[in-house]
């Protein structure tokens, strides 16, 4: 289980939340190896060095949006923008939010990139896509394209490369391993408008991680 980084009340940010929606079974960082995990998690006790598998977690809970069962994309965005705060904590500390359909002209076409933020300790751009159904592999595809714009126009020195969230609301993780997303610039998340009941939640995600650590257990044989 994962030990409170402040190493004195017990009492930090991440164990308080983490008690609360179960931050650390949903953190990428859950599925990897026992040791990578020590290591990342001192890294960022001793040095606040925050990785990207301790920033990205899956699912989402965006139960604090109020949507109704039937909306669409722009009422998402409207939704997490009216209640930025409360979406920035459920993504983590130490956000700072950008723009919204961030536009930019390539070969005379116009893209809009969804929302754009800034990690200061990942010291990172974020951008955050949303769909409202299943992840399509046309998808990363997209975002690529999104990332290599910001990293030769927004990018500044002193930054890492840009990072994505694509949040969807359903997934295959079998699409997602074959198309090698589970690590990379690029992270599929599966969002929830509502809170599921918390022994369902604990069934998933205990199964999503022995998954996880046992594929990475094969790749290791191969």
């Amino acid at each position: 289980m994962l030990q409170c980084v402040c190493r004195k009340t017990g009492q930090c940010e991440l164990c308080v939340k983490e008690k609360k929606s179960m931050l650390y079974e949903r953190t990428a960082i859950s599925k990897k190896p026992e040791e990578t995990i020590k290591n990342e998690i001192a890294e960022l006790r001793d040095d606040g060095k925050m990785s990207l598998d301790l920033f990205y977690r899956d699912p989402y809970m965006l139960d604090f949006l109020g949507l109704r069962d039937t909306y669409s994309e722009k009422d998402l965005e409207n939704a997490i923008l009216a209640e930025l705060e409360k979406f920035i904590l459920e993504m983590g500390s130490d956000f700072a939010f950008l723009a919204r359909q961030k536009h930019f002209v390539l070969d005379g076409k116009d893209y809009y990139m969804d929302l754009l933020f800034y990690h200061r300790g990942l010291k990172r751009v974020v951008l955050v896509e949303l769909k409202l159904g299943e992840f399509e592999p046309q998808d990363k595809g997209q975002v690529e394209l999104y990332l290599r714009w910001l990293e030769k126009n927004e990018k500044v020195e002193g930054e890492e490369s840009p990072v994505a969230l694509i949040l969807c609301a359903e997934k295959s993780q079998e699409t997602i391993e074959l198309m090698q997303l589970d690590h990379g610039n690029i992270h599929v998340g599966q969002y929830m408008t509502k809170m599921p009941p918390k022994e369902l939640l604990e069934q998933k995600l205990s199964l999503a991680i022995a998954n996880a650590r046992e594929l990475l257990e094969q790749r290791k044989e191969e």
